[in-house]
This record gives C-alpha cells, sequence and structure tokens, in this order.
C-alpha cells in the first residue's frame, strides 16, 4: 500500500502549512499533491509558494493563484501581489488545471474547484445529483489519460470544508478541506489515499481525513506583525470558521 497527502487552500497559512507537512511526514508520506490556492488571505504568500515547490510532486491551479496574477483595484490584494512579484507569479501562471492517475485499479481525477472552472463552486451537501454527476465529466479544460473515460474519483479543493460521498452510480467524491483556512472546524485538514500508485490493476483503496490542530494565535500575530490588511478578518476566520469573502475594491 501507498499513500499520497492530498492539500489545498493554503492560503499563505505558513503555520497550518508547515503543521501538515510535519503530520504527514511522520506518517511516512512521501509523496503529497496539492489542489491549489497556495496564496491570498493569509501573510506568507512567498513561502507557503516556496514551500509547496520544495515539496508537492503536483501542483494545481486554484482561484486564488489565477487572479492574483491579475490587475485588481484591492489593498488587501495588491499587498499579496507584492511578495510576488516576478518569477513566482510566472510560477503561479504555469499551474494546470488538473492531475489524472491510476491508484488500485480506479481512475483518480483531482482539481481545485470543478470539472468547469476554478471558479465554479459546488457544495455537494447542497447541491442536486446532476451537479455532483458534473464533478466527473471531461470538459474542454480536462484532457483524460483515454478518451471517452471519466473517473471514477474526484477529488477536489476550494470549499474548505471536508467530505467523502458515494456517488451513483459507483462513483467517489471527496474533498480534501483547507490547510490554512477550514471553514468547518478551525484545524489544518487534508486528505490521504491509501492504495497502489499508477496501478491499473484492482487492490484495497481507501481515503482518509485527516484534522490536524495548529497554533492559531501564532499565526495571527505573525499576519499582525506583517501588517496583513484586514488582520481582524483574518483572525476570525482562524479562530471561528467563519468565511468574509474575497476582498474586492477599497
Amino acid at each position: 500500500m501507498m499513500t499520497i497527502a492530498v492539500i489545498s487552500d493554503i492560503h499563505g497559512n505558513l503555520t497550518a502549512l508547515e503543521a501538515v507537512l510535519e503530520n504527514a511526514h511522520e506518517r511516512g508520506i512521501e509523496r503529497i499533491f496539492c489542489l491549489g490556492d497556495l496564496i491570498g488571505k493569509g501573510p506568507n504568500a512567498i513561502k507557503s509558494v516556496e514551500r509547496i515547490r520544495e515539496t508537492c510532486e503536483v501542483v494545481l491551479l486554484g482561484n486564488w493563484d489565477d487572479f492574483i496574477t491579475k490587475k485588481i483595484e484591492s489593498d488587501e490584494i495588491n499587498w499579496h501581489q507584492s511578495q510576488l512579484a516576478g518569477e513566482p507569479m510566472s510560477y503561479l501562471r504555469s499551474l494546470p488545471f488538473h492531475y489524472d492517475f491510476y491508484m488500485s485499479g480506479k481512475y483518480v481525477r483531482l482539481f481545485h474547484a470543478s470539472a468547469k472552472s476554478v471558479y465554479h463552486r459546488v457544495f455537494p451537501m447542497r447541491a442536486p445529483h446532476d451537479e455532483k454527476l458534473a464533478m466527473f465529466e471531461n470538459t474542454e479544460h480536462i484532457t483524460p489519460l483515454k478518451s471517452n473515460i471519466t473517473p471514477d474519483v474526484v477529488g477536489f479543493g476550494d470549499i474548505h470544508a471536508a467530505l467523502v460521498e458515494p456517488i451513483f452510480p459507483q462513483k467517489t467524491l471527496f474533498n480534501c478541506g483547507s490547510v490554512g483556512n477550514s471553514l468547518d472546524i478551525p484545524q489544518a485538514t487534508y486528505a490521504i489515499l491509501h492504495g497502489a500508485y499508477l496501478s491499473k490493476e484492482p487492490a484495497p483503496f481507501s481515503i482518509e481525513i485527516v484534522r490536524v490542530p495548529y497554533d492559531v494565535e501564532k499565526e495571527i500575530a505573525i499576519a499582525r506583525e506583517m501588517g496583513l490588511p484586514n488582520v481582524e478578518a483574518y483572525a476570525l476566520e482562524l479562530r471561528e470558521a467563519k468565511y468574509r469573502g474575497i476582498p474586492t475594491k477599497s
């Protein structure tokens, strides 16, 4: 059996990221995939990008990774952009939309938000069945490993709320939660895939959701020290798992 850590939505929270990486290391996990949103919200954009590049075998594009590279009228967004100027911005622009692979005979697909777009948000806990099935479709953004094949398992991030849900017929949808900005419980969250990586042969396969406590107050203190705009709103999200939205024009 092999293990793969699937992480997402770090959002510049280096304290939470290091806690998750340490937990994965303690479990002997050497292969880590990241589903995007490396930056935004938290103060350590550049260091988070650096750590993800050092530790992750696969890194995918998130909505924040995309729009942070564009011209936006927002003091908060501009503050994050100032950390990422130059090569880090080019790196974010280069990130792929999805990653497909076999594991224990199952065809697995990972992306940030949905098969339609990094900006198309799906909440399985209240989405109709047809919308959940659409997560398994091949769209213009996706190149399957073989024509006309669709995944058995889809993993995504974006909504900051972890889940594993069977989808009729014979499919599985999972959300790995958020490392740096969890909105279902105020702890760093990630998923572990257990199985035979890159194998088309049927074998045991499972998905595990992991919650990792970390020093939230330390992260808030770092944000204040670094001069993060709207730091109190950030603190509220970390302490109480309450969403404050995406900053727009100031």
